[in-house]
């Protein structure tokens, strides 16, 4: 009484097209055009290139992907405050490319590049901007691992013989 089994093997094609199937339904088109202005955001070592559009409908696009959807809600929440402080946000689009870091550097080096470019595009922001902090960049980062030692600073256990 032996069972016999048969197995569906997928070539790798096939794995390939149900991919980019997914990939292609789950990720919308989003291309602005028209003139722009770049800016850069960075904290930590996330970095944020940022493309201000005139003439928008207020549209954050990161990654090729809504900001809502790119970024956790707690993290989105930093950047929703940040878009409630400035006022006139609905008449730009951004699109930004993030390199780096973990979700919530990547979402204040995001809010320090839209200030930025924001500030290009209008300078009578620059008091609501620097007021909140929103220019100011925060350049803690992690220190390097000296030689000899255990890390940045620990030091190995001194014994006296």
């Amino acid at each position: 009484m032996e069972k016999k089994t048969t197995k569906k093997t997928t070539t790798k094609k096939e794995v390939e097209n149900k991919d980019t199937k997914t990939q292609k339904d789950t990720k919308e088109s989003f291309e602005f055009t028209g003139d722009y202005l770049k800016a850069i955001g960075r904290r930590k070592t996330a970095v944020a290139q940022v493309r201000l559009y005139k003439k928008g409908k207020g549209t954050i696009v990161v990654n090729q992907q809504k900001a809502s959807h790119y970024f956790p809600s707690k993290d989105f929440s930093v950047l929703n405050h940040f878009l409630k402080t400035i006022n006139n946000t609905r008449d730009y689009d951004f699109s930004v490319l993030v390199k780096g870091g973990g979700k919530s550097a990547q979402v204040e080096a995001v809010r320090h590049g839209i200030a930025r470019s924001l500030l290009v595009a209008d300078e009578e922001l620059r008091t609501i901007l620097r007021s909140n902090g929103f220019l100011t960049r925060d350049k803690r980062i992690k220190e390097r691992k000296k030689p000899g030692l255990l890390g940045a600073r620990k030091r190995p256990q001194w014994s006296k013989r």
